[in-house]
């Protein structure tokens, strides 16, 4: 195994261990099912269909990968469930699979808009494989952190809760309540505990003309033992069919987006971050395609554009 890979990984396992942070989205308005369930999409008839998959860090060995599958469903006025299939593979060192179903009730305010609240729950497979590791020099690793391969299984849930109107929306999750302690040493002394993340996200929509629309949206993220991570975007859409923004992490990339809504059903979009933090000079940037579909289960809604929200 390379020593660049040796590196990332001894360098970075520690941090991702001790403060665990869930996968970075710049698309994160057209994603937000994934970590808010008490979003909800108040389109009865319909089910929406996503994918995602954001390569982190080009050009740096064992760089993160990140790919999500995600899909809901409104089964009545009332109730809508979804489920996301989420992916996370570091240098192919570090590999982790979640699966999580959602499940939201909502409330209609009638001229406030709706608020809605979720639930979800799920379990993740984390596997950690130190086959391989040498130092330059041709010695193995002896570090005692690295001494044992990890293969475990959490269970896991979250809460959210999930506010819209037809021009702004604001939501408030937990996606994942219970700690996960991955790493174990000293009697019993967890090194490697994935920890609570708090997603705070808004939106709105500023209608220019009949054809321009001005899209602002922000995503807040905390978690215990790491930085606040604030991500700023501002996007236009024209005629209802090409978007295109620009988006400002604080401290961390510098982001490009454009979307296109090929039929009325399919939509495709690709977002590229420029590194600004001390990465930058290793790396060349990120990358991230997402692609939605609607299938419509019935006809009520086909054809139909409601307005040019996120969800």
């Amino acid at each position: 195994m390379k020593k660049l890979i040796i590196q990332f990984v001894v360098l970075f396992l520690p941090l991702m261990l001790w403060a665990q942070q869930d996968a970075q989205y710049t698309q994160y308005m057209y994603n937000l099912s994934v970590i808010n369930p008490g979003y909800t999409t108040d389109n009865f008839g319909v089910l929406t269909l996503g994918g995602l998959h954001r390569s982190q860090w080009s050009g740096v060995v064992g760089a993160p990968n990140s790919s999500n599958l995600f899909a809901h469903l409104p089964i009545n006025n009332k109730i809508e469930v979804g489920m996301s299939i989420i992916n996370d593979n570091i240098g192919d060192v570090v590999k982790e699979n979640n699966l999580f179903f959602d499940v939201a009730y909502k409330l209609d305010l009638e001229d406030l808009g709706n608020i809605s609240f979720g639930i979800k729950s799920g379990f993740t497979l984390f596997d950690v494989n130190f086959n391989g590791f040498a130092l330059e020099s041709g010695d193995i690793f002896t570090d005692p952190d690295f001494e044992n391969n990890i293969n475990k299984t959490f269970f896991n849930f979250g809460t959210g809760i999930y506010y819209n109107t037809e021009n702004y929306y604001v939501g408030l999750s937990v996606p994942n309540i219970l700690s996960s302690k991955h790493l174990d040493r000293n009697n019993g002394k967890y090194q490697g505990t994935e920890n609570s993340h708090f997603y705070l996200t808004g939106g709105y929509v500023f209608e220019l003309d009949n054809q321009f629309k001005i899209k602002p949206a922000f995503m807040l993220k905390s978690v215990k033992g790491a930085p606040i991570t604030l991500d700023l975007t501002a996007n236009v859409l024209y005629n209802n069919k090409v978007e295109f923004g620009l988006g400002y992490r604080v401290k961390d990339a510098i982001s490009g987006m454009v979307n296109f809504s090929v039929t009325p059903e399919f939509r495709i979009g690709y977002a590229y971050d420029h590194t600004i933090s001390n990465l930058g000079p290793f790396s060349t940037g990120s990358h991230e395609i997402i692609i939605l579909y609607n299938m419509f289960l019935s006809n009520l809604n086909k054809g139909f554009d409601k307005s040019p929200r996120f969800f």
